[in-house]
């Protein structure tokens, strides 16, 4: 016998219901479909699971589908790692098939892209450089992108536009340029903007850094980028590549810029896709900006997704959904 003075609860009138009954969140219909020898990227699409990022993936491949149907601006925000992984020739031709309305970059996005298309390689050993007091000293890349920023301030333009326009300006080897972001962009007349935190990037430690150049290119940089984000009201979307700080801050205050001066902002797409979830980018890009809007009915009209992978899988991912037209029958709306 217990010597608790409590005893256990019986379990004889506790109600139950039928199962059928029960609305469940899972169900066979959503389950994956086994693969089939050379099926096309569309049956393969199609047969991915639509639950939790299966689903989320499906809606925000039409989401962009929809974006670019109806014109509303499209805006991709890279971090370095995603430029020195290769994908530069990815974002090329999407930017060809007109799924790139702008493109924001920090300064180490700047670096590698610049560096692979002056010389076709980037990412030093910092293990070993650093021992020796060589890290992020190349001559060319210091010297050249000081250039840039001081020309950009003299001429009143941004520094991504500068960038691109001394590269479009060089002789260059073909495979290099065609995996330029910068030169592709330029090119073709899309805006890209770089946002700068002076002292992070390597060519801040060169002889010609000039504080005040780099500052106002950055900053021209950052109320143009602005500008680009009022462009995705009413279906627009963001797409935040592998930046754990400094853009999903940036894009923070372009929304806030954006909503002070007038634009709702409304029915937007966001998405941060990385291979770990921040703090920054869950809050600054997934959740805040598309919190605010919501239809008269209380149901939401903007959507924030975060999907977690390595960015050389799942940006060739995406692309090829796009370039496909997947999925065929886009959801919430034609």
């Amino acid at each position: 016998m217990s010597v608790y003075p409590i005893s256990p609860v019986t379990l004889r009138e506790i109600r139950t219901y039928p199962l059928a009954s029960r609305k469940s969140k899972v169900r066979v219909r959503d389950f994956a479909k086994p693969p089939v020898a050379n099926a096309s990227i569309s049956k393969f699409l199609d047969s991915l699971p639509a639950i939790l990022a299966g689903s989320d993936f499906r809606d925000l491949a039409a989401a962009l589908q929809r974006a670019k149907r109806h014109r509303k601006a499209v805006l991709w925000g890279l971090g370095g790692h995603v430029i020195k992984v290769g994908l530069g020739p990815i974002l090329a031709d999407l930017m060809r098939r007109g799924f790139v309305s702008g493109i924001a970059m920090n300064g180490a996005a700047l670096v590698h892209d610049f560096e692979i298309a002056l010389s076709g390689g980037t990412s030093e050993d910092v293990d070993a450089s650093l021992k020796t007091g060589e890290f992020g000293m190349a001559t060319e890349t210091g010297l050249f992108l000081n250039q840039i920023s001081v020309t950009a301030t003299f001429h009143g333009i941004g520094y991504g536009e500068a960038a691109g326009k001394f590269l479009a300006g060089r002789k260059l080897e073909g495979e290099n340029a065609a995996a330029s972001v910068l030169l592709n962009a330029y090119q073709q007349r899309i805006p890209v903007t770089v946002h700068l935190a002076i002292g992070a990037d390597i060519p801040h430690m060169h002889p010609m850094a000039d504080g005040a150049a780099l500052g106002a290119s950055t900053h021209h940089d950052f109320r143009l980028f602005c500008a680009m984000v009022a462009q995705m009201d009413g279906g627009g979307a963001y797409l935040n590549w592998g930046s754990a700080v400094m853009l999903p801050e940036i894009f923070l205050k372009a929304v806030a810029i954006a909503r002070n001066r007038g634009t709702a902002l409304d029915k937007i797409t966001t998405a941060n896709f990385d291979f770990i979830q921040h703090y920054r980018p869950l809050q600054n890009v997934v959740r805040r900006p598309t919190a605010a809007a919501a239809s008269a009915k209380g149901a939401p009209t903007a959507r924030g997704f975060a999907i977690t992978g390595h960015h050389e899988l799942l940006m060739p991912l995406l692309a090829t959904a796009l370039v496909s037209g997947w999925p065929k029958k886009s959801r919430g709306g034609k």
